[in-house]
């Protein structure tokens, strides 16, 4: 079985194919079973399946902060 990739809010990835205004890098803005990325050229926003951004994934960019539970807890209240 394939490993998981975890995926962090602010990670910017670079995917296998560019986005029709050229950008390759998209920055993560959502996370769930779907994933929402942002177009680092254009500002252009998608969602992704988990699975099939696994699949498009090339390489991390730079990494999105690590936050532990209770961050993610008083953020998850925020919304």
């Amino acid at each position: 079985m394939a490993e998981i990739v975890e995926f962090r809010m602010g990670d910017v990835v670079r995917l296998r194919k560019p986005h029709p205004c050229g950008g390759y890098e998209w920055e993560v803005v959502r996370l769930g079973a779907d994933i929402g990325l942002k177009c680092g050229a254009c500002g252009h926003r998608v969602l992704l399946g988990r699975r099939t951004l696994e699949k498009r994934l090339k390489a991390f960019v730079s990494r999105g902060p690590e936050l532990d539970a209770e961050q993610v807890r008083i953020a998850l209240e925020r919304d």
